[in-house]
């Protein structure tokens, strides 16, 4: 067993060395966090002294929210599966499918170290948007049923690229199709504004989406707004989703297997 996994764990080592080599890069994301965490900070401050925010929400909440969801973003945002366009646009897919491994696997590998690369880069900056800003840090029972959450959530959303790679097989060019998605993820998934700030009605429409499984569900958790009972409800549509979407992304890579089209040379 774990000679056949060996080479996916290999893939994941390549990849965080990869990601570790842009070291300025490494140090301006930590600054940037740290920058859009007061930002942030300074709009909400600016929204509750004019009475523009949800009912029940204290600040120091929504500071909060506002400070995880930036810290989740670290993983959440980065493109696991981005190899797999890159492959299709200059052709070297038709290599790893002559390879003894499993092309999905290995693209989960590659982006596995990709993210936990990144991973790390959240305790430096924790530490820094603590000078910023106070964290309410919940009970250690909320705090598993939260990152449970983020792990599903993870999921979600690695599914939801690989389904948006996968799109390269037929098209070879993505990226309009990328920025709708960001935008979309943005907007629905409850990481820049919170969900709470919609109307009832769109609100459950909108949870009901993918996106809010990646974002909303864990922050709404984290910060209590999802009571224990609820727990079950929320997680079981995450796994729901989980399961649609790596349905979908099976059909989608087998159908997308059979007619490699290579471009460049």
């Amino acid at each position: 067993m774990l000679a056949v996994l060996d080479p996916y764990f290999q893939f994941a080592l390549k990849a965080m060395a990869r990601e570790s080599t842009y070291r300025f890069e490494v140090f301006t994301s930590i600054a940037s966090l740290a920058l859009r965490v007061y930002l942030l900070r300074v709009v909400w401050v600016a929204l509750y002294a004019r009475n523009a925010a949800p009912h029940g929400v204290p600040l120091h909440t929504i500071i909060t929210y506002s400070a995880v969801a930036l810290l989740m973003g670290l993983i959440l945002d980065i493109d696991q599966t981005s190899l797999l366009h890159d492959k299709l646009h200059d052709g070297s897919i038709v290599v790893d499918f002559m390879k003894p491994i499993s092309v999905p696997f290995y693209l989960f590998a590659d982006g596995t170290g990709e993210v936990l690369f990144h991973a790390a880069l959240i305790v430096p900056s924790l530490a820094l948007a603590l000078l910023i800003v106070h964290i309410d840090v919940p009970s250690a029972t909320v705090l598993g049923a939260f990152a449970l959450s983020f792990f599903l959530g993870y999921f979600v959303g690695f599914f939801l690229n690989f389904i948006l790679n996968c799109v390269a097989f037929w098209t070879l060019e993505i990226s309009a199709v990328q920025l709708i998605m960001t935008w979309v993820t943005d907007l629905l998934g409850g990481q820049i504004v919170p969900l709470l700030f919609f109307p009832a009605v769109v609100q459950n429409a909108i949870f009901a989406l993918p996106f809010a499984a990646m974002f909303s569900t864990p922050l709404l958790i984290y910060i209590g707004e999802i009571p224990p009972e609820r727990y079950p409800e929320v997680m079981g549509l995450q796994v729901a989703w989980i399961l649609a979407l790596g349905l979908i992304a099976t059909v989608i890579w087998r159908a997308g297997a059979r007619r490699v089209v290579v471009q460049g040379g």
